[in-house]
């Protein structure tokens, strides 16, 4: 739908900005072939943000309006047939008795449990959690036949579910180990595939799960714009405070983004050791007392908080130097550059010629009516024989570095007498330090939480293990994640493009990654689908997420309708013809209905924001 108003925007930019597609020669596009018109940073982002709220149907108006005939591009993809790959059928792994071991059987609903609750202490509105979970096999490199898993089925919203356990696990004295399979079948765009181990209490069984529940650990990766790492944070309480405090990862390493099933496990020993492993590979380990931010003790000694800096304390370790005077001789009036009177003009130098000519073969264009285009006038082209000279044109002689030149004088730096050196306030005991050299006694843990705001759907979990034995869980990778594992890798390679297939073809790129200059077409088509996406599931994130976009609210249709309709004035003056009046004439009259059609895209996506899902808005809990 969007093709045909991309060939109207290619026809008149190309991506540098430049008039193209013109008829050599003709008065008018002579006009705009010799004077480059140029998208500025501001019109681009007006045009874009006008552009969001037009929405397919009223760039096909547009460009029917514009006479541009609609151009479409099919591509064809081939792959190798993977019949020949051999595929297990799943059966339940039950080989391992852990404290929690969860393969999404059809019976998975009696564990896990949506959350419709409002996402609170946002700062803004409450959303309410309104993301779909799906029980399903992948749809992209499907590795063991009716292998089920939790899938994220909407882009563009919260989504919360969680599962209470049986029995609490605990950690203290023992190893930790959580360990999942993550299958990113889109891609992960904008979001996190995280898992929070829920703290144990009593509200975790009463109240419906959200971003304010308490949690133990986060562990799983988070990708958006800059941002690809997987996350481990813990909360940690204060001893005298009673406080909790997020201790995060530093250094963490990055996600394997691919559409192949991941697996990420976490290992914490009771000697505050850890590792993190991606498809059973160490990829970070280190120690809950050394790597974390902020540290888990705090410092033994603080700076003095009603400590204050003497007022005859002095910073300022140079000074200039009061004794210090101008030379006589200094000119401080002398410009930088003076003529330079020993230049002479060189023998080649054509003063006689001028650096343009006109073009001696061009031709009048055949139907070319001075009386409607005006006088023609041959377009000019660089002399050719100021090409072999040393220039062309009036002769001057050129500039050169005036040795008399200083500039302004100023007193030198000398030591400040005075100087006593940086002020600091005096250290004294820290009332809240304490020592725990035993991190790693997590509080117990009650249920599991998936709760994630996304731009991807698709995304999988499965084979979620929490429990003490590291063995356990490598048994489990080797009985469920490397068989998968293997079947996904034949399976992609069989898919892959025979050599020689598609080798012209750029990779795809997302719409964050995409550039106005490279492609302006692309670029205001990938971001207006994302931004009208995002603002039918979530005015709010939309705003915030595509700020360019949003900015352009009030002026949606005189922006938009100004920048074409000004543009196709300024192809047809100052005398257009009757073959062009046409089209203006047409794109006129179309321009009702185009406001018409934008204010019903406006509204249909405020009604789809504010008519969110009521849900029921939890009560405050006490941590």
């Amino acid at each position: 739908m969007w093709t045909s108003a991309s060939t109207a925007v290619n026809t008149l930019v190309n991506s540098n900005g430049s008039w193209k597609n013109c008829r050599s020669g003709h008065f008018r596009c002579l006009v705009l072939c010799t004077s480059t018109m140029r998208f500025t940073t501001a019109a681009a982002a007006a045009f874009l943000s006008s552009a969001a709220y037009f929405g397919n149907a009223v760039a096909d108006d547009l460009d029917e309006a514009l006479g541009n005939e609609e151009s479409s591009t099919s591509t064809s993809t081939s792959s190798t047939s993977t019949a020949s790959i051999k595929k297990p059928t799943f059966t339940p792994y039950t080989s391992v008795k852990a404290p929690f071991w969860e393969q999404f059987t059809d019976d998975w609903k009696t564990r896990w449990t949506p959350s419709h609750a409002k996402k609170g202490n946002t700062g803004e509105e409450e959303w309410a959690y309104v993301g779909n979970w799906g029980h399903e096999e992948p749809y992209v490199l499907q590795g063991i036949i009716g292998d089920k898993g939790l899938v994220v089925k909407d882009k563009a919203a919260h989504h919360a579910i969680s599962t209470k356990f049986k029995k609490p696990v605990d950690p203290k004295g023992k190893a930790l180990v959580i360990q999942y399979e993550v299958k990113l079948q889109e891609g992960l765009e904008c979001g996190g595939a995280y898992l929070k181990m829920l703290r144990e209490r009593k509200e975790l069984h009463t109240e419906e799960f959200s971003n304010t529940s308490p949690y133990v650990i986060m562990f799983g990766p988070d990708k958006c714009g800059g941002t690809n790492k997987v996350h481990f944070i813990f909360n940690h309480k204060n001893p005298k405070t009673g406080e909790y405090e997020e201790k995060h990862l530093s250094s963490a390493p990055m996600a394997r983004i691919v559409k192949q099933t991941v697996l990420y496990t976490l290992i914490v020993k009771p000697d505050n050791y850890f590792e993190i492993k991606i498809d059973g590979i160490r990829v970070k380990n280190g120690t809950l007392l050394e790597d974390f931010t902020p540290s888990v003790e705090p410092p033994k000694e603080i700076s003095d908080p009603d400590d204050k800096k003497p007022e005859d304390w002095v910073e300022e370790a140079m000074i200039p130097d009061p004794d210090a005077t101008k030379p006589e001789d200094w000119d401080e009036d002398a410009p930088y550059e003076i003529v330079d009177e020993e230049a002479t003009k060189p023998d080649d130098w054509l003063e006689n010629e001028s650096l343009e000519i006109a073009d001696p073969e061009a031709e009048k264009p055949e139907g070319w009516v001075d009386e409607e285009d005006g006088d023609w006038v041959a377009p000019t082209v660089p002399n050719p024989k100021c090409a072999d000279a040393s220039g062309c044109g009036k002769w001057e002689r050129p500039m050169k570095p005036n040795p008399a030149y200083k500039g302004k004088w100023t007193r030198p730096q000398i030591s400040n007498p005075a100087y006593k050196g940086v002020w600091e306030p005096r250290k004294i005991a820290n009332p809240a330090y304490f020592e725990d050299k035993n991190p790693s006694n997590f509080e117990p843990i009650g249920g599991i939480g998936i709760e994630l705001w996304t731009m991807s759907n698709g995304i999988l979990f499965d084979n979620i293990y929490v429990g003490h034995s590291i063995e356990d869980a490598e048994a489990i990778q080797k009985a469920t994640f490397e068989v998968k594992h293997g079947i996904e890798e034949q399976e992609d390679e069989a898919n892959k493009p025979k050599p020689g297939e598609d080798d012209d073809k750029p990779a795809p790129k997302s719409p964050l990654d995409l550039d106005f200059k490279e492609d302006p077409v692309k670029y205001i088509k990938e971001n207006l689908d994302l931004f009208l996406t995002l603002f039918q599931k979530d005015p709010v994130e939309a705003i915030r997420f595509m700020p360019a976009f949003a900015g352009g609210i009030g002026a949606v249709v005189a922006t938009a309708l100004a920048i074409v309709i000004g543009a196709v004035m300024a192809v047809l003056s100052p005398a257009p013809a009757a073959a062009v009046k046409k089209p203006v004439a047409k794109a006129k009259e179309v321009a009702k209905e185009l406001k018409e059609k934008v204010e019903e895209k406006i509204d249909e996506a405020t009604a789809s924001g504010a008519d969110k899902p009521k849900a029921t808005k939890r009560a405050s809990k006490k941590e």
